[in-house]
């Protein structure tokens, strides 16, 4: 039988959080995520070394990492406040510090030291109010704080294996400033030690070092946002941004810049988001590149029929417009199994799990003689925090059985393709790994307005800056570059919720206005003013597309619930009783199969029961044997259609209402019914 090629890519990303005018960082996570994964990603290969992968790197995240590991980044209020002795914080950096330092996975990262969990419970009694909380908190308990909630994200190679973080960990409480003073220190150790790891590996051919255009931008928007409508027609959209010379720029600066710091120019390409179009892929030959890779969502609607693994584990050559491509597309399910999923089970279950379901998939094919290329591409670093010791136990039981497996081999994507034979493809459907089209980047009334915003200031760019110093030119082109990034429209929209999304608005609103100001030109009032939109007293997202969410009583991912609809209650005094008991938010959806309902609430509810109401009758959600349901942080549910006895030929109408001793309280929605369309069978 054939072999089985793995290809593993994992995508190494962060938003450019730095204001270039100001200097200062606005949020963390770049830093964040260099202290906990990028090096130890790299690193635990080096006990596989028949093991081969691919690291996608963003240049304008490696950007980032440089100046922290030379000590660059110096205008970080969240470094500055981690590193500056409690005893002289201002009362303000005491609020800042008790707003921040607690967002991290309590599960995975607060609980995991039991001091910091000391300290989050002591902000929870306090409402999670850091006005509250800083009067509970002295000297030392921020002092704690500070150090813990940096060591929480130091990779498991340096909590392992380093002296001096392994006695920081052991010590756990009542930290010195001498000690507070040697975290800091190793942070920035942890931080240098990124990039030279990916050399090395890369040197010794373990890895291949792929990237992405400089800025993280949607290709395919940047040449054209009409395009938008190819992949979803009828989707509203905002006046039309056609720049493929930016385009062109951002991939033609990214291949550079990985070639200077690394060595080697990359030949493979992940385009942002998977976000791929004729005009993308052709720009991307056209910068040199031999091989690009998006999801099998997008195989499927390319050739009009599902992508399943004979279609999905094989590489393909797109020829258009006189151009070339190696292309590869993501096994979408496997690769969120390890994204999502595979963090709620014990690692050698999840690894077998993985690799079971790649051979049931993949025997057919090889059974053939060819050999089966199996194209695993996912985000290198947030699904870590939701696993056990930051996932390494699991890649550990996943490498060891790959290294050992007669039928399995993990080779670089370009080590694969050039063993396989693949076959050609004259076009490609214009879509994202998300649904195949570009609906979270454009298309909702706060994105549509974020891409109106940009193309004033790029119009005001090409119309004034012949005019002012190039310097000045070379910033407000630059400011440009990085508003064109995919993660501010990320955040806006229905599609994802933060605790930052004020923060990512203000930011590209920022550099925004910094393009203005390079040009001399005043910056429009409108970017004074927030792009998020004020929450109305009630406000009711229809469904996007399917769902399916697990079943845990956990926000599990971002990507779980998002495509739901989404109804907000009326939270104005009195409405719905103006208790604690009324759910803040209703999601809910369907696979095609059941209804899925989470309720969000703002604080601990008191009730006896939920009750589902269709137009055929009610439902007990707490209760009925045919539904699935879980309740901790939120409560979800899953309802089996064949449970409602309704009829795909017309839409189900319905409530959810929470019981009480005394009957029931005021429905969701509390005037008519949530209709939900079914899909065809």
């Amino acid at each position: 039988m054939a072999r089985i090629h793995l290809c593993f890519v994992w995508h190494m990303h962060q938003p450019f959080y730095k204001d270039l005018v100001t200097s200062v960082y606005h949020l963390p996570w770049t830093r964040m995520h260099a202290l906990k994964d990028y090096y130890g990603m790299v690193k635990v290969l080096e006990d596989f070394p028949n093991v081969h992968q691919t690291f996608n790197l963003v240049p304008s995240m490696m950007v980032q990492i440089e100046e922290y590991a030379a000590g660059k980044a110096t205008a970080d209020p969240f470094l500055n406040c981690a590193v500056k002795p409690s005893a002289e914080l201002t009362p303000a950096e005491q609020l800042f510090v008790l707003k921040y330092f607690f967002q991290a996975n309590a599960g995975r990262l607060i609980y995991r030291y039991p001091r910091y969990g000391e300290l989050y419970d002591a902000f929870q009694r306090a409402g999670s109010d850091p006005q509250r909380a800083r009067l509970l908190f002295g000297p030392q308990e921020l002092t704690d704080l500070q150090v813990l909630s940096q060591l929480a994200w130091f990779d498991e190679e340096f909590q392992e294996h380093d002296p001096e973080v392994r006695e920081l960990i052991a010590k756990g409480r009542g930290y010195s400033l001498e000690e507070q003073a040697r975290m800091a220190r190793k942070e920035r150790e942890i931080m240098a030690s990124v990039a030279p790891v990916y050399r090395e590996f890369a040197a010794r051919g373990q890895i291949e070092i792929s990237t992405t255009p400089f800025y993280h931008p949607i290709l395919p928007l940047i040449c054209d946002s009409d395009i938008a409508a190819v992949s979803h027609p009828h989707v509203p959209l905002p006046s039309r941004f056609q720049y493929p010379d930016d385009a062109r720029h951002q991939l033609k600066t990214a291949r550079d810049y990985i070639e200077q710091h690394f060595g080697l120019a990359p030949v493979g390409l992940w385009p942002s988001e998977g976000s791929v179009s004729d005009e993308a892929l052709s720009l991307a030959a056209e910068a040199g590149f031999q091989w690009a890779a998006s999801d099998n969502g997008v195989l499927a609607q390319t050739l009009h029929k599902t992508a399943g693994a004979e279609l999905t584990y094989r590489s393909y050559l797109w020829k258009h417009g006189g151009r070339e491509l190696r292309l590869i597309f993501r096994d979408h399910f496997l690769s969120d199994q390890v994204g999502f999923v595979y963090s709620k089970m014990g690692a050698a279950e999840a690894a077998d799990h993985f690799l079971d379901r790649i051979r049931a998939n993949a025997q057919p094919l090889a059974s053939g003689g060819a050999g089966v290329l199996v194209p695993i591409i996912l985000d290198g670093e947030n699904a870590w925090e939701y696993y056990f010791q930051n996932g390494r136990p699991f890649l550990r039981e996943l490498y060891t059985r790959i290294s050992h497996a007669p039928d399995l081999d993990a080779l670089t994507v370009s080590e694969a393709l050039n063993i396989d034979q693949p076959r050609e493809l004259d076009h490609i459907f214009p879509g994202s790994w998300i649904n195949a089209n570009f609906d979270v980047w454009i298309g909702s009334q706060e994105d549509n307005l974020a891409w109106e915003y940009l193309l004033r200031a790029r119009k005001k760019f090409d119309e004034v800056s012949s005019s002012v110093p190039e310097d000045a030119r070379r910033l407000a082109f630059e400011e440009l570059l990085i508003a064109e990034g995919s993660d501010w429209c990320w955040w806006y929209g229905p599609e994802h919720q933060s605790d930052n999304r004020v923060e990512f608005d203000t930011l590209y609103r920022q550099h925004l206005t910094n393009v203005y100001r390079a040009l001399n030109v005043a910056a429009p009032d409108e970017l004074s003013r927030p792009i998020l939109m004020t929450q109305a007293e009630y406000s009711h997202q229809p469904p996007m597309n399917p769902i399916r969410a697990t079943i845990d009583g956990e926000v599990t991912s971002y990507f779980e619930w998002m495509g739901a609809g989404h109804y907000r209650s009326d939270a104005r005094p009195g409405a719905m009783h103006g208790s604690r008991n009324t759910p803040r938010d209703l999601f809910y959806g369907t696979d095609g199969s059941s209804l899925y309902l989470r309720l969000d609430f703002d604080g601990a509810p008191e009730f006896g029961g939920i009750e589902l109401r269709t137009r055929a009758g009610k439902f007990a959600l707490l209760t009925d044997p045919g539904i699935e349901r879980a309740q901790k942080r939120i409560f979800e549910a899953r309802v089996p259609f064949e449970l409602l006895k309704v009829s795909k030929d017309e839409p189900l109408s319905f409530q959810v209402a929470l019981m009480d001793g005394s009957g029931s309280l005021e429905p969701i929605p509390h005037d008519g019914w949530i209709d939900l369309t079914l899909p065809n069978a």
